[in-house]
């Protein structure tokens, strides 16, 4: 199966106020952590999430050019319990707020490293990225991850470019599987809602053309 990458700039994208390099240059007003002692606190993140938060095993992410908002935010779900991961949990219920800002603001600061998408996978997945589909309800997902997947950290939108396509397609399935419970309101609610309406061929296809874009 041929492999591809996925340039934003080749691709008609859905309309948003701001540009993929305006993305990357956004200043995140969440936190103001210390790359300096998140980098010797992320010492032992690397054993699973890789050297500068770019795992090499597919089935954990890569935090590196995630947005500190988002680390922060998901480290504090982790910590209280509302986010359920066994090796997680542990990790999260030892560091303080200042630990979770020095971590986010070092991964955020590691530049990226790039990932494929199948061919295949490009002819269903990105017409749901780049428009979504106003019969089913289902909004687009650049309109909140950005053209080239880089989120906006504000608002606490990760960063989906290159991520792993196992890890995107298992967390796509998880949140749709909690759409049937109770949520709160939120961004998990928002994706929950959005992953409820996608197939399995959706997700899988979405996975592998999130991690080919640039």
């Amino acid at each position: 199966m041929k492999r591809v990458l996925i340039a934003a700039f080749l691709c008609v994208a859905a309309p948003l106020s701001v540009s993929a390099a305006e993305e990357t240059a956004q200043i995140d007003p969440y936190t103001h952590g210390s790359v300096e002692a998140g980098a010797a606190k992320a010492a032992v993140c690397s054993a699973c999430h890789g050297p500068g938060g770019n795992s090499s095993n597919p089935q954990w992410p890569k935090l590196a050019g995630q947005s500190s908002h988002y680390i922060v935010e998901q480290l504090q779900r982790f910590k209280k319990g509302e986010r359920q991961n066994p090796l997680m949990q542990p990790q999260a219920a030892a560091l303080s707020d200042e630990d979770m800002a020095n971590l986010a603001a070092y991964f955020a600061a590691q530049p990226a490293s790039p990932g494929v998408a199948s061919k295949d996978a490009v002819a269903v997945a990105q017409p749901i990225y780049r428009g979504g589909d106003a019969s089913r309800g289902l909004p687009a997902c650049a309109a909140c991850h950005g053209p080239s997947g880089a989120g906006v950290s504000p608002a606490a939108f990760p960063r989906i470019g290159g991520q792993h396509a196992d890890y995107v397609a298992a967390r796509l399935k998880a949140y749709r599987e909690a759409a049937q419970g109770d949520l709160p309101d939120g961004n998990y609610k928002i994706m929950a809602t959005v992953a409820s309406k996608l197939s399995d061929q959706e997700i899988e296809a979405l996975a592998s053309y999130v991690n080919g874009l640039q």
